[in-house]
C-alpha cells in the first residue's frame, strides 16, 4: 500500500503479486471472476469472502470532508468543486454518451446573457441545455425547487459501474461546470471520482432538509434563492390570491388549464424589435408577443397578446417608451445598442401571472400552452 499526492493506493506488482477479483454482493458463490496467474485459492480466502459481504451489507461510506465542497449555489464557471447530490435521471443516448441529471436543492445563480437579439427568431434560446425533450412522465419525478443540473462525463470510463439506475445521493469529487445558451451544465472529467452515499449520510440528511423540506414548507420556499423582494419593482400582479410555484410546477401541474403566479427573468421576446410587439388587424391594434421564461427549475414559452398585451404595456405607449420597458425586462444597460451585435444583459427577476390553455381539444396535453395575464410592466 503506498500513499501519492494524500490518496492511497493498491500497487501490483507482476513478479511477486498476486490478486483475485469476487462479486461484493452477497452470494454463495465463492469462485473468483477474475484471477492472477500466481494466485492460489485456499480456504481462509472463502472465509474472508463471506465475512466482507455480510459487513457490506449494513456499511456506508460517509461523504467525508472536503475544503472544495460546494453547493450548486455557490458555484462559479470553470473553478473545480465537490458536489454531493442526488441523481435523478441517467440519460443514456449510446454507450460512449450519457447525460446526469442531479439536484442538491439549491439554486444556481442566475446568468448574464450575450446574444444577438434578432437570432431569437431564427436561432432561439433553448429552453434546454439537452437536445431532446423529456417525457411529462419523468419531468412528473423530479423536486418541484430547486435546479436539475445536467451533468456530461467526459471520457469518464466507470459510468455503467455507478450509474446503471438513478436515484441515489453521490459525491463528485473534482467535478466543473461551464455554461452555454445561459444555462449551467456539469463536467466530469477523466479524473473525476464518484462516491455512492448512503440516504442516512449527515450530509445527505442535511441536504434533504434543509435545502428541500424547509424550503417546501416555508411561505415562500418557491421562491429564487438570489430574489429579493425589494429590488422587485418591475412588474406588479392583480392577482393576490394566486400562490407562488415554480415553472417546474408549473410544467407538471396535474390540470391542463389553471393559473399560477412565478417569479421569473424573462431571457429572450420574439419579436425583439419594440415596433413589432404590434400587428394591426382591420380597425384595431393588438400585440403578439412570444417570452422566454426562466427559473431555477425550468425554462418555458409564455405568450402575450390581445388584453393582457394593453394591461402589460398599459396601452400602445411611443415606441421609444416600449423600447426602455423592453430594455428594462430584458436586463439591457441604458444606452446599449441592439443592432446586429452581441448584447449583453442580465434579466432581472419579474412576478408575473401564468395561465395554461390547450390549442387542440384531441390533443390537450399535447397542445398545451402558456401566457402572462394579469401583470403589469410599470413606467
Amino acid at each position: 500500500m503506498k500513499v501519492c499526492d494524500g490518496e492511497v493506493f493498491a500497487v501490483f506488482n507482476k513478479m511477486f503479486s498476486s490478486f483475485a477479483l469476487f462479486q461484493g454482493k452477497a452470494s454463495n458463490n465463492l469462485n473468483p471472476y477474475q484471477v492472477s496467474s500466481r494466485f492460489c485459492h485456499e480456504y481462509q480466502d472463502d472465509m474472508l469472502i463471506s465475512h466482507l459481504r455480510a459487513w457490506l451489507l449494513n456499511f456506508q461510506l460517509d461523504a467525508g470532508s472536503s475544503e472544495y465542497l460546494r453547493s450548486l449555489k455557490d458555484i462559479e464557471a470553470g473553478k473545480f468543486f465537490d458536489l454531493i447530490c442526488k441523481v435523478l435521471y441517467v440519460y443514456e443516448a449510446s454507450k460512449d454518451e450519457w447525460i446526469l441529471f442531479v439536484w442538491d436543492g439549491t439554486d444556481t445563480p442566475p446568468l448574464s446573457l450575450e446574444t444577438k437579439l434578432e437570432d431569437e427568431v431564427e436561432k432561439p434560446l433553448p429552453l434546454n441545455f439537452e437536445s431532446f425533450t423529456l417525457p411529462r412522465e419523468t419531468l412528473c419525478t423530479f423536486p418541484r425547487v430547486g435546479t436539475i443540473l445536467r451533468v456530461v462525463p467526459r471520457a469518464y470510463e466507470k459510468l455503467e459501474l455507478h450509474f446503471k439506475d438513478s436515484n441515489h445521493w453521490v459525491k463528485f469529487r473534482n467535478i466543473s461546470c461551464q455554461v452555454c445558451s445561459g444555462l449551467w451544465y456539469g463536467i466530469l472529467m477523466p479524473n473525476s471520482k464518484v462516491r455512492l452515499l448512503s440516504n442516512e449520510d449527515d450530509f445527505v440528511i442535511k441536504c434533504r432538509s434543509r435545502n428541500y423540506d424547509d424550503r417546501v414548507s416555508a411561505k415562500v420556499g418557491r421562491l429564487p434563492l438570489s430574489f429579493n423582494p425589494h429590488y422587485c419593482c418591475v412588474t406588479v400582479t392583480d392577482n393576490e390570491n394566486l400562490p407562488y410555484m415554480t415553472l417546474m410546477e408549473i410544467l407538471t401541474y396535474s390540470e391542463v388549464t389553471a393559473k399560477f403566479k412565478s417569479v421569473v427573468r424573462v431571457v429572450a421576446a420574439c419579436p425583439w424589435r419594440a415596433e413589432r410587439f404590434f400587428r394591426s388587424r382591420v380597425g384595431m391594434r393588438s400585440h403578439k408577443i412570444r417570452f422566454t421564461l426562466e427559473d431555477p427549475t425550468a425554462r418555458i414559452h409564455a405568450y402575450l397578446f390581445a388584453e393582457d398585451g394593453m394591461e402589460f404595456f398599459e396601452g400602445f405607449p411611443p415606441i421609444d417608451v416600449l423600447t426602455n420597458k423592453r430594455n428594462r425586462l430584458l436586463g439591457i444597460i441604458e444606452g446599449g445598442t441592439c443592432k446586429g451585435e452581441n448584447v449583453l444583459r442580465n434579466p432581472p427577476w419579474v412576478e408575473c401571472c401564468i395561465k395554461s390553455y390547450y390549442k387542440h381539444k384531441n390533443d390537450c396535453w399535447g397542445s398545451r400552452r402558456f401566457r402572462i395575464f394579469g401583470t403589469r410592466l410599470v413606467s
